[in-house]
């Protein structure tokens, strides 16, 4: 057992690990010029070399993206109601019930769990989760138009380009390919020292909050993803990526939203701190559920 999820998770921690070690040493760390580095750069070729390089059909990747879509509308709606019922601001805790860090975190252990094939799917989920946090989180956290972020994101134009690709069957160039999967190479390892670099400038301010938005993220989005494949039979690496995706923890990009328009990004910081150190320690479990038999 322990010989098949070692491979997948220490390189994981690793990448983590020495991001958190780097926030706690104090060494000098731009993060705004590494957020946009993986932005702008490297998550675009990330996505395009994914999409390019599916070496499954093109309706089981669109069907991934249905899936994406499934499960984040069920955590919205689920989380919704749970919150109005508790009588807690929706604009503030939705979002981190609702989003997970299906991109810095489940896009690496889609990667070593199950090769190419497992990123090249998963980055349906993460197009979804972050198209649709660019579209709404603004739009339900703050009121304000966001056509300048959706024309601005050099995702969506990546993700329009391999979705053209795809159907079309149409090939990149071999120079241009190469050059995409070089810069695409980039994107996991930063994204992974990001986040432990946020990770360890994140403290828990009031614990019963934010303990309770990250257990309702990693169980609802792990319940939704579960029963969906339980429901539609899936099998293989689309079901172990639907759910790894699905119970992933709190999105980083949700503390960015909340302090940015004041919904309580304290209580956000200390969710996504919590939910990915749950996460980390029952992540065993998880891959074991995930991996095929």
């Amino acid at each position: 057992m322990y010989s098949q999820l070692v491979p997948i998770i220490a390189p994981v921690l690793v990448g983590v690990l020495v991001g958190f070690g780097w926030q706690r040493l104090r060494l000098p760390f731009d993060r705004d010029f590494l957020t946009q580095l993986v932005m702008f750069v490297g998550v675009p070729c990330l996505i395009l070399d994914g999409i390019t390089g599916l070496t499954t059909p093109p309706a089981t990747f669109l069907s991934m993206v249905g899936y994406a879509i499934v499960v984040l509308a069920t955590c919205g709606v689920v989380g919704a109601v749970a919150l109005r019922v508790l009588g807690q601001p929706l604009r503030s805790y939705l979002p981190p019930v609702a989003f997970g860090n299906s991109g810095n975190l489940g896009l690496p252990l889609c990667l070593f769990a199950f090769g190419s094939e497992g990123l090249g799917l998963a980055i349906g989920f993460y197009l979804v989760g972050s198209v649709t946090q660019f579209l709404i989180g603004p739009l339900f956290q703050g009121r304000q138009p966001v056509w300048r972020t959706l024309l601005t994101t050099p995702v969506n134009y990546a993700a329009i380009t391999g979705l053209a690709l795809l159907a079309t069957g149409t090939k990149l160039p071999l120079w241009v390919g190469n050059s995409i999967s070089l810069l695409a190479g980039m994107a996991i390892p930063l994204m992974l020292v990001a986040l432990g670099h946020a990770l360890g400038s994140f403290g828990v301010q009031r614990l019963p909050v934010a303990a309770g938005i990250a257990t309702a993220r990693l169980g609802l989005g792990f319940a939704a993803g579960y029963v969906l494949t339980l429901v539609l039979g899936l099998e293989g690496t689309a079901r172990g990526v639907v759910i790894i995706e699905s119970a992933m923890p709190v999105a980083v990009f949700n503390y960015l939203l909340a302090a940015r328009y004041d919904r309580h990004p304290g209580d956000v910081a200390g969710a996504i701190l919590l939910s990915t150190l749950l996460s980390f320690a029952t992540l065993p479990l998880l891959l074991l559920v995930a991996l095929p038999g």
